[in-house]
């Protein structure tokens, strides 16, 4: 009797696609990463907040990383407030400057005047020989007016730390009133300094100084006589308000 052939059964092959859940799902998170990292590069703070927010709840359901986002600060083009205020100070050093310079032009004193910005602030500086007479330390009568309208250029609000400095030549000088160029020079400074103060009673005169450097500070030769009537002058500083650093000089 022949046997009965057992017939097998031919199996389907199945493929396992388990694998395509975990996948999707990465996907969709980078998505969501990129768009992130996307947003974040130019979005303010208020949007993060609210895109994380949709986020966590979308994929853990409450509780995520993003929940405590760190701050995003919108780019502003902005400066941190001290240094802001160095550099409107600074312009309005410039805007003086510039006032002066105008002076100078309309009554033609180039030749004597000089104005120029520096470390310390706005130097004016302005060559004795229109001021004073060899020797004296007496403004000329002449002039007074000049001091006056220069008194008018000085007028700051907030007020500005004014330093007038007189410098001589390296001649020696000794006379009944003056034993040294060092006097000579502090009160060439002093009396320019009173007939700019008393042009203009709304100077406050706690602002302003005075020093005399003599003729230790020249600034040409003291060899030739143009160089010495270079180093005779008088030098009007305009100080800053602001330090680089932001810090308030003037109260």
């Amino acid at each position: 009797m022949a046997k009965k052939r057992k017939r097998h059964k031919k199996h389907e092959e199945h493929i396992d696609e388990s694998w395509l859940v975990p996948y999707a799902d990465i996907l969709t998170l980078l998505l969501a990463l990129f768009i992130v990292l996307f947003a974040s590069s130019s979005v303010d703070e208020k949007k993060l907040e609210q895109m994380s927010a949709v986020f966590t709840n979308i994929f853990t359901g409450g509780t995520g990383v993003m929940d405590n986002p760190a701050i995003i600060q919108t780019p502003d083009n902005s400066t941190p407030t001290g240094i802001s205020k160095y550099i409107e100070d600074q312009e309005r050093l410039q805007e003086t400057q510039n006032r002066v310079d105008e002076f100078i032009a309309i009554n033609e004193l180039e030749d004597q005047f000089e104005t120029k910005m520096t470390d310390e602030g706005l130097l004016i500086t302005i060559r004795d020989s229109i001021l004073f007479d060899m020797g004296r330390a007496d403004v000329k009568a002449e002039y007074d007016t000049i001091a006056d309208e220069l008194a008018q250029l000085l007028m700051f609000d907030p007020p500005r730390n004014v330093v007038i400095t007189g410098h001589t030549d390296n001649v020696p000088i000794k006379t009944p009133e003056f034993d040294s160029n060092w006097d000579l020079s502090v009160m060439r400074a002093v009396n320019f300094m009173k007939e700019i103060v008393s042009g203009n009673e709304q100077l406050d005169s706690k602002y302003f100084s005075v020093k005399g450097f003599g003729e230790f500070q020249p600034i040409a030769t003291n060899d030739t006589q143009e160089g010495r009537a270079k180093n005779r002058r008088v030098e009007v500083l305009v100080q800053p308000r602001i330090a680089e650093n932001g810090d308030v000089i003037v109260e």
